[in-house]
């Protein structure tokens, strides 16, 4: 008996991920991507799963959440973390890759999926005729869906949420002076993965001050900013003290200056874009300075006088539901059972988050389409801790990252210094367990 095909709207991470889930299964798969025909504020490539706020998947390290994270999709085996591998550039303990190279590969192996159809063309709503016929709608579109498309959403959620979202500035590294600038990793100067730019007091307080005064990029009136904590621009950290960045993202701990050998004031680092290492993003430098402005002022950091700027940073609008309220644990609406989600809209925040919210719900649905039910991993996973996060009601709901926090407590008494290894230990253990009862 040919099965009925679910429609996924949006070829990002997510899309990408619950696409390659359902058509592993046997479920024809209509998968509905609005570029090239149209961008988002963010987006200037025509290939799929692109990378915009960064180019890193962020710690690697096993006894870290998102590390958790990164090991469960493998096991289940996830195409975003497969691709990752093989297109990974220098990054030391973190997992980075080469922007262009990850979203080419992620587009090649998604359009050799069987029983994939791939639709380049702008779903405005809910009730567009293309979804006709399908069993299933999955909108995997991201925080940045299209203004109609959000709107359609809203109407059966009766709401918008939105915080905004900045990404940082990618430089030439050409263009960095090495004379200042220098290479290796926090504690470890013989890795060569970052570029590091060391200040002193008099240059970490001269950067401070231009970055308060400088001119920023101006949002629409009716639009209050709500930023996300995690991805705060780096003039709004500095507005909160003078010393926020030194002990934040520029923080010097671990460093020394080879043409001192004393430990800087300040430290701006540069994590490498792609495989050849020609290009940089500023690490923590998210921004929503003009980008006039954010040239004359990233060029104040030593080593940085002559940066030539590949990529401004920029500013962007992040949509999201209230999970706990419109979100069963399946993750379909309440409102339209029919209807699922995927990814940051959700309420997940983060590259990996969104990629392992699409490869849960591509399971959902498999095992729904089997005439089975697959029950959410336990809460002491990090799958879990998301599901979890999904359906605890807040005053206030607000987007997460994976985190311990997100998981019950241990329950037992600990030092602070084996907290994350037993978390992840017993994080292990009930991942395990979960696989082992699903048919």
């Amino acid at each position: 008996m040919s099965l009925s095909p679910i429609a996924v709207i949006g070829a990002g991470l997510a899309g990408c991920e619950c696409a390659a889930k359902l058509a592993q299964a046997g479920i024809p798969v209509r998968l509905f991507e609005m570029k090239p025909q149209r961008f988002s504020p963010a987006h200037n490539n025509a290939d799929m799963a692109e990378l915009v706020c960064s180019n890193s998947f962020r710690s690697d390290a096993p006894d870290s959440a998102v590390g958790l994270l990164k090991e469960e999709m493998r096991a289940l085996g996830s195409v975003v973390m497969n691709v990752a591998e093989a297109t990974k550039v220098p990054a030391g303990k973190a997992l980075a890759v080469d922007r262009l190279l990850f979203a080419r590969e992620m587009t090649r192996r998604t359009l050799a999926l069987p029983g994939l159809s791939l639709e380049r063309r702008e779903i405005a709503g809910l009730d567009d005729p293309a979804l006709e016929g399908c069993s299933a709608v999955v909108i995997a579109a991201g925080p940045l869906a299209s203004d109609s498309l959000a709107e359609s959403l809203g109407r059966l959620t009766g709401e918008h949420l939105y915080f905004y979202d900045a990404i940082a500035p990618v430089i030439d590294g050409a263009s960095v002076n090495m004379d200042i600038a220098f290479r290796g990793a926090r504690y470890n100067p013989e890795d060569t993965d970052y570029l590091n730019c060391p200040m002193s007091r008099e240059e970490y307080f001269a950067f401070h001050a231009a970055l308060v005064a400088g001119e920023k990029a101006a949002t629409k009136d009716f639009e209050k900013e709500i930023h996300f904590e995690g991805c705060m621009p780096i003039e709004a950290l500095a507005e909160r003290g003078e010393m926020t960045l030194a002990f934040g993202p520029l923080k010097p701990v671990g460093f020394t200056d080879p043409r001192t050998g004393k430990r800087p004031f300040a430290l701006l680092q540069l994590r490498a874009e792609n495989l050849n290492m020609s290009m940089f993003n500023l690490v923590g430098c998210q921004t929503k300075l003009t980008y006039a402005e954010q040239a004359r002022i990233f060029r104040l950091v030593p080593g940085l006088e002559t940066a030539e700027f590949v990529r401004f940073g920029s500013m962007h609008r992040n949509t999201f539901v209230n999970a706990p309220q419109v979100l069963n644990p399946d993750l379909s609406l309440k409102s339209a059972p029919h209807i699922f989600l995927a990814g940051q809209i959700t309420g997940v925040e983060g590259y990996v988050e969104s990629a392992a919210c699409g490869l849960l719900l591509g399971m959902f649905l498999a095992a729904r389409a089997a005439g089975r039910e697959l029950s959410p991993p336990p809460p002491e996973t990090a799958l879990g801790s998301l599901c979890r996060h999904l359906q605890t009601p807040a005053k206030r709901f607000q987007p997460s990252n994976v985190q311990f926090g997100l998981m019950p407590e241990l329950g037992e008494r600990a030092k602070k210094a084996n907290r994350k290894a037993l978390y992840a230990e017993r994080g292990r253990a009930a991942f395990m367990g979960w696989r082992r009862e699903e048919p």
